[in-house]
């Protein structure tokens, strides 16, 4: 099954991108290749038992004695985390295809195959439990990344290209003398046996986490943020914030914590004291921005500084470098809040961005003194964007709500201030939710808003409302989700 998510895409990507098929035609095989990826997500979902681990495994001999090492192996599968990281990219590149279709992307036959392509590096690298074939996945999804921001994007697209290339490149290259000296030192390019092998070593560590730490992004390596979110084209940021982001959130959790467990208890202050920056300083920048796209932007920045901190606030607080092997948790609140948080906020995310890119296609921008009064005679796109406000602000009842109190709770248990200063700043998180839906939603019509501007049309909920129903069936039975997150690993 795992083979098969990560065959699909990359087949119908090339399909798409080599055969000179019609517009329509296109868009249908691209996006039905999508859908297929979604229903092929929802039987590994169905089929998975939460008690058996690592489950659907492929694995075979890649390379010989790679650089005279150990073999790199296509060692694939899905555990907890890595099942519905699928399923979020299935869900998210599903949705970016249909808001790609419906607005009429130019070239559609390289946009659709980079979108395809994209998808099968993100599954790679969700399920690669080879660490070489996880690098294989972590650069072949920046390809696709750099071509749809610098063609698709905005007027200022080149220079955000190269802010994020700029990032992502040091980032790579750290990851990448980081993945030699594991496999070096470890003996072996297997996951699963680099766990348990006991490495200790700061600067390797920090290497990995840089390159996460720059991809979630982690204060203060968010340069490339703001600017890349901007000049994206919608759904490209839709899956920056909703699902690629995860990718760093995921690489910590899975690499760089459980295989230098001795140096993530060491320096777990650090990374707590950035993240925590990092959450009060995006909720109160996101408060003041003059755009749908900033204030989502910043929030996201917050949103991913809080996941880490439920993340190293999971850790033991009163264990030295002794410590080797699995990481032992201080309290399993923390780190199954931070990866619930994950998935909602993905899906909060891709709701989000998608919507504001549905208001730009009608108004021509995203700047709040442009807009407003889109409740005036528009029930549904008002109804729609009061639900993702609701979900983004974590409502009480809300599956955010649930992950994000599961973080805090982590937080007190780590440190009775830092859950303080946390609590505070997701109470920011209402003001500027409320704000960007009054914003836009309220008061008169703007500049840009005219009587004759419609309500979203039955395409455009085809969109917005399968991303709304996921989050509330996890908010109807959200320990369906935490029972097979688990822990490190």
């Amino acid at each position: 099954m795992t083979t098969a998510l990560i065959l699909l895409p990359l087949i119908a990507g090339l399909i798409v991108g080599l055969v000179p098929l019609e517009r329509r035609m296109t868009e249908g095989l691209a996006l039905l290749a999508a859908l297929v990826e979604c229903a092929l997500g929802v039987v590994s979902l169905i089929q998975f038992d939460a008690d058996k681990g690592t489950q659907f495994v492929t694995d075979k001999v890649w390379i010989t004695d790679f650089l005279g090492i150990a073999d790199v192996r296509f060692h694939v599968g899905m555990g907890g985390l890595s099942l519905f990281m699928v399923l979020l990219t299935a869900v998210g590149v599903a949705a970016a295809a249909a808001t790609a279709s419906w607005v009429g992307r130019e070239r559609p036959r390289i946009y659709f195959a980079l979108l395809l392509g994209l998808e099968c590096a993100l599954v790679l690298l969700f399920t690669a439990r080879d660490i070489v074939l996880f690098y294989v996945g972590w650069e072949a999804m920046m390809i696709p990344l750099y071509v749809l921001i610098a063609v698709w994007g905005g007027e200022q697209r080149r220079r955000a290209t190269l802010t994020f290339f700029i990032y992502t490149l040091i980032g790579s290259l750290l990851m990448l003398v980081a993945v030699a000296w594991v496999g070096i030192h470890g003996n072996s390019f297997q996951i699963d046996v680099l766990t348990g092998a006991g490495l200790d070593s700061t600067w390797p560590f920090l290497a990995f986490c840089a390159a996460f730490c720059i991809k979630a992004p982690l204060f203060p390596l968010h340069g490339w943020l703001p600017i890349t979110y901007r000049q994206a084209a919608p759904e490209t940021t839709a899956l920056l914030s909703g699902v690629i982001s995860k990718a760093g959130a995921y690489g910590l959790i899975t690499i760089a914590i459980p295989l230098f467990a001795p140096n993530a208890v060491d320096l777990r202050w650090w990374f707590v004291g950035l993240a925590l920056a990092g959450l009060l300083y995006g909720s109160l920048i996101a408060f003041r921005q003059p755009d749908a796209r900033g204030v989502v932007a910043y929030s996201s920045l917050g949103q991913m500084n809080l996941i880490v901190i439920g993340i190293f606030a999971s850790l033991p607080t009163m264990v030295g470098s002794s410590i080797a092997g699995p990481v032992v948790h201080a309290n399993d609140n923390g780190i199954t809040g931070a990866k619930f948080q994950m998935v909602n906020h993905g899906l909060v995310s891709l709701a989000a961005f998608l919507l504001i890119g549905l208001i730009e296609l009608r108004c021509g921008t995203d700047a709040f003194k442009y807009l407003g009064g889109l409740a005036n005679g528009r029930p549904v796109i008002s109804t729609v964007f009061l639900i993702t406000a609701l979900f983004a602000l974590a409502v009480p009842g809300s599956a955010v709500f649930v992950s994000e109190l599961y973080i805090l709770i982590g937080a007190f248990q780590f440190q009775a201030l830092v859950g303080a200063a946390a609590a505070c700043a997701i109470v920011l998180a209402a003001m500027y939710m409320l704000r960007w839906y009054s914003a836009l939603v309220h008061e008169g019509d703007g500049p840009n808003v005219s009587p004759q501007t419609p309500d979203l049309r039955l395409g455009e909920l085809g969109i917005a409302v399968p991303l709304v129903l996921i989050l509330l069936v996890l908010s109807a039975y959200p320990f369906g989700v935490m029972e097979r997150l688990g822990g490190f690993g």
